[in-house]
């Protein structure tokens, strides 16, 4: 899946001698959360976000710290903060280090950038002018889109418990040889013993993801291997079930 594919289309913009209410109103009347700032050649030289609003002198909520700490902070810093909070135009509150993605770009990359730079959106460029935008809530459409497609045919039982044991033959984690699967009716039944607690839900994760597995029975049993004791599976209702003589 591409950045084409997700992208929302149509993406509104501003320039950066656009003022900062004016923005601001943008924002709320279009019902976004970010803007890519543009220059008159439609290059992407910044964005503005709802973020870029919240420490504004209109509002009383610039930053205030003690007078010792400005000390430490330098006047660089309180410079630049007063800027942020006083501006009156978009250049004067927007990030210009701006990451951006090509339409041809990875869904994969895009999540990859998204985490790396701790960012909400990224804009989608083609020469540099800007064709859409990535947010995390096309993300989230993306995956209920797939969700609402129809499933495959269910494989049989033994297909899926084939699939089960051979995804966790590759996974350096999963305790495999400690395991086995049974599947019936397109239930996973889970068995076996486990010696880290942490593995009992990735292990039900990976099963629930076998294409045709409709639900899945934890039955396995952590042994804590400090004191060989051993509990069963949550909901289960019984005590330890035994310890090292």
């Amino acid at each position: 899946m591409k950045a084409s594919e997700i992208m929302t289309i149509g993406v509104y913009t501003v320039t950066p001698d656009v003022s900062v209410r004016d923005a601001a109103r943008l924002l709320i009347e279009q019902g976004i959360s970010g803007l890519p700032v543009v220059d008159s050649t439609g290059q992407v030289v910044g964005i503005v976000t709802e973020g870029d609003f919240l420490r504004r002198a209109e509002t009383g909520t610039q930053r205030r710290r003690p007078r010792w700490l400005e000390i430490f902070v330098g006047p660089g810093r309180l410079a630049s903060d007063y800027v942020h909070t006083h501006g009156r135009k978009v250049a004067d509150i927007m990030t210009p280090e701006v990451v951006t993605v090509s339409a041809d770009a990875p869904v994969q990359d895009v999540v990859d950038i998204m985490e790396q730079h701790r960012i909400k959106r990224v804009p989608v460029v083609r020469d540099g002018a800007v064709v859409g935008i990535v947010s995390r809530a096309n993300l989230v459409q993306a995956l209920a889109r797939l969700a609402e497609e129809a499933p495959p045919s269910r494989p049989n039982d033994e297909a899926m418990r084939t699939q089960i044991m051979a995804a966790l033959k590759k996974l350096e984690w999963a305790p495999h040889p400690s395991l086995n699967v049974i599947v019936r009716d397109g239930v996973a039944e889970l068995w076996g013993t486990i010696l880290d607690e942490k593995k009992r839900d990735a292990v039900r994760v990976l099963a629930e993801n076998v294409p045709g597995i409709v639900g899945v029975q934890d039955h396995m049993v952590w042994v804590e291997p400090f004191s060989g004791m051993a509990f069963p599976p949550p909901g289960d209702g019984h005590p330890p079930l035994a310890t090292r003589p």
